[in-house]
């Protein structure tokens, strides 16, 4: 008896609230507390990339005949949903929402302190 072959999920696009060069803190996991800034972001996974946490070690095979293998630490990605927009000025993690402006245009704005980003 043939057994059937998976098919393949369609991917679907989050949105996100966060975006590249948005300063976070991680709420959740072992850098619980740490904060930093977003480097990339990933919709279709939902999750984004932030500098100097969530860092795994790699190890890299010489590639040519003279070179010697090296150790290279890198960011691994976190959900998104286990990172806060942080105010700087503040000092304060909240929550993110989208308003309208009066000429139409949407910025966000954070709930606790009222700051609009972007």
């Amino acid at each position: 008896m043939a057994t059937a072959t998976p098919k393949a999920k369609a991917a679907v696009r989050t949105k996100m609230r966060l975006k590249k060069g948005d300063t976070v803190q991680v709420i959740a996991g072992k850098d619980k507390g740490k904060t930093g800034e977003v480097l990339r972001t990933l919709p279709y996974e939902n999750r984004v990339v932030v500098q100097g946490i969530n860092l795994r070690t790699r190890h890299v095979k010489p590639s040519q005949e003279g070179e010697s293998g090296r150790i290279v630490t890198e960011e691994a990605s976190l959900h998104a949903s286990n990172v806060m927009l942080y105010s700087t000025s503040k000092q304060v993690a909240s929550r993110v929402e989208i308003v309208v402006q009066n000429d139409g245009t949407k910025k966000r704005r954070l709930k606790k302190t009222g700051e609009i980003l972007d």
